[in-house]
């Protein structure tokens, strides 16, 4: 039985723009936000999301949950006695006990057309396959990853290499307009539909992508320098690294056509222009510094 409403409803995330964007949607809609459950990241195995930033910008009216392990995000969730959770952007995956707790379940925002690029970096992975759309899906979850009954979704072109900030925030009307239309469809008692057969689960990049193979055709390695720049490392090197000049260098931006000031390299069918480079001892400290 769907809950009388409105409900009480936690935010599951470790990104600023999603609980602001979830909250005002909810709010909108006539439910009650009630709860923030994110994580601590002490060691930036999860891409070392500023939690200070987090914590000191969301509504004060939302108890913040912060579980140490898995197991304990059940019993925390108890406390506040959400009839729905929503989640964007959150690293662990959910165990059965926690997604049992609100009688709505649980609704996840994944940023690609399920069954398509299910995983931790699929905008990455769009990117890096050169594919002309990416999109937006609201599911119910499950104990598998990304694999829930779908309830909206909406799409939008990849365009031209940008940085991550313009990319996501053209995203971002999008996803609040599937989250709307998912919310609508909870209300109605929708299920959703079932995925199709196909798609598949697509990890974190390997340590045979970090280096840059100039021996392929110039657009895969331009494709390859803008997709590191929506994944998060994993290992201790960061790509996409070239030696150049006898120095290795993070690449941060290139172009398939000439750019003024930018070096030229050869890859196997043409040239490509290196816009924005960092000597590596800097990438892992500011990726947004360059050389060029």
């Amino acid at each position: 039985m769907t809950p009388a409403m409105p409900w009480r409803v936690a935010i599951v995330t470790r990104i600023l723009p999603v609980v602001l964007g979830f909250y005002s949607s909810l709010r909108g809609a006539g439910h009650e936000p009630v709860a923030l459950l994110t994580i601590r990241d002490n060691d930036g195995r999860y891409g070392g999301f500023d939690l200070g930033g987090l914590l000191g910008h969301v509504p004060a009216e939302l108890d913040i949950l912060m579980p140490a392990r898995r197991s304990s995000i059940a019993p925390l969730l108890r406390t506040v006695q959400p009839d729905l959770v929503v989640c964007t952007g959150f690293p662990w995956k959910i165990p059965a006990d926690a997604l049992a707790v609100p009688p709505l379940g649980w609704l996840n925002g994944h940023p690609s057309l399920l069954p398509r690029h299910r995983g931790p970096v699929p905008v990455a992975w769009s990117i890096r396959n050169g594919e002309p759309e990416i999109g937006i899906t609201f599911h119910r979850m499950d104990t598998e990853l990304d694999t829930g009954a779908i309830l909206a979704q909406r799409t939008m072109t990849v365009g031209e290499y940008c940085e991550p900030e313009e990319f996501y925030g053209r995203m971002g009307p999008l996803h609040l307009e599937a989250f709307g239309e998912a919310l609508q469809k909870l209300a109605d008692g929708d299920e959703g539909t079932p995925q199709a057969e196909g798609g598949e689960y697509e990890s974190f990049f390997a340590d045979e992508d970090v280096d840059l193979d100039l021996s392929r055709s110039a657009d895969e390695v331009h494709r390859m320098v803008w997709a590191w720049r929506y994944t998060i490392p994993v290992g201790t090197r960061h790509g996409a690294l070239l030696e150049l000049d006898g120095e290795t260098v993070q690449v941060l931006a290139s172009s398939l056509t000439e750019v003024e000031g930018a070096q030229r390299v050869e890859c196997a069918d043409a040239p490509l222009w290196l816009v924005k480079t960092q000597p590596v001892a800097a990438a892992g400290a500011d990726s947004a510094g360059s050389t060029s």
